[in-house]
């Protein structure tokens, strides 16, 4: 069976452009039939425990009350919340690695999910209501903190003579998420005992009591951002050429990489907004899907989001039923996986 994938993945050679379309086809169906199979799975386990058929009558609307109750109240929104946020990181790693030419670029590592906890933990701040009326506001919040942090980063990280430095960014994000994590500390401290036990979940990476407002106040962020970075495959792969290269064939270089910026910090703060505070999915899942279908980000973007997806859906599913009944944060499990391969690749780059 290995030896039949392989040579699946190994159409022709690599060089020809109709071998790539129909590798990253294969692949793509592949990663979907994946995404679906670990969704089911994830929609069959929990405290209680629904059996696939009766999953599939009860989303068909023939399942008894009960399997009603608990997978559309409860596990659908929680795992659609996943879905789109994983695949919201995975599209924005490789969007930001494409646009900074910088392979380790993850939105966690440049600080953009740091700004983004800041703007939540503003918004909490407020003594604005938690409940689902002002839920499609946390995004806003979260996007205006990231938008601040990627200013900071680009200001202090910018050249005049080099531009921006691949290392200089990464420092530099480091430097700056480690001030908006001393705010963010500092604000949370101040809050009272319930407004600081919802920000400890959501600085956790934990997806617990997601309802359909989040559904609702996530999905056309991911939707509109998705599509436009899509579109840009093109602008994307010229990036990779240099600016003066990608000018030279006719790429409006600065404002496509200014819309694609905000395009990836919104799409990364709105994921992390209402999944939390997930790391290292932006940075994974860009490189295992361009192992698989190479660097073309018109092949490379779905992929990405795919695995993105599949990673969190996987992490969220493990951290509540195989550490039952004390759940551990998807953020967790994914910062335990993510972590080591942060490492792994560090080594490898030069």
């Amino acid at each position: 069976m290995k030896r039949g994938f392989k040579s699946i993945l190994k159409l022709t050679t690599p060089n020809n452009p109709t071998s790539r379309g129909q590798r990253a086809l294969i692949v793509s169906i592949v990663l979907l039939c994946v995404a679906a199979l670990v969704i089911m799975i994830s929609l069959n386990t929990g405290t209680v425990r629904v059996s696939p058929l009766a999953v599939v009558q009860t989303l068909l609307g023939q399942g008894s009350e009960q399997d009603q109750i608990i997978l559309f109240d409860y596990r659908l929104p929680r795992i659609l919340v996943t879905v789109l946020a994983g695949a919201g990181l995975g599209i924005a790693g490789a969007a930001l690695q494409g646009i900074t030419r910088n392979a380790l670029a993850d939105p966690g590592i440049l600080g953009l999910h740091a700004g983004a906890a800041f703007g939540l933990i503003v918004f909490v701040s407020l003594s604005l209501s938690m409940d689902s009326s002002v839920a499609l506001l946390i995004p806003l919040f979260a996007f205006a903190g990231s938008v601040a942090a990627a200013l900071i980063i680009m200001l202090l990280s910018y050249d005049r003579n080099s531009g921006v430095s691949p290392i200089k960014l990464i420092l530099v994000g480091i430097a700056v998420a480690a001030g908006f994590h001393a705010l963010t500390l500092y604000l949370s401290l101040r809050l009272d005992e319930d407004t600081y036990s919802f920000a400890a979940r959501w600085l956790a990476g934990s997806v617990w009591g997601r309802d359909w407002i989040h559904v609702q106040a996530l999905l056309p962020w991911v939707v509109l951002c998705i599509a436009y970075i899509w579109s840009r495959s093109k602008t994307l792969d010229a990036f990779h050429l240099g600016d003066a290269a990608a000018t030279s064939i006719g790429t409006p270089v600065r404002p496509r990489r200014i819309l694609l910026l905000l395009c990836s910090v919104a799409l990364s703060a709105v994921s992390v907004s209402v999944a939390g505070g997930i790391g290292f999915i932006g940075l994974a899942a860009p490189h295992l899907a361009r192992r698989l279908v190479g660097p073309m980000h018109r092949h490379l973007i779905p992929a990405a989001g795919l695995i993105g997806m599949v990673i969190l859906v996987i992490a969220d599913t493990v951290g509540r039923t195989i550490f039952a009944p004390n759940a551990i944060p998807a953020g967790v499990v994914v910062a335990a996986i993510g972590a080591p391969y942060f490492l792994y690749l560090l080594v490898r780059t030069k």
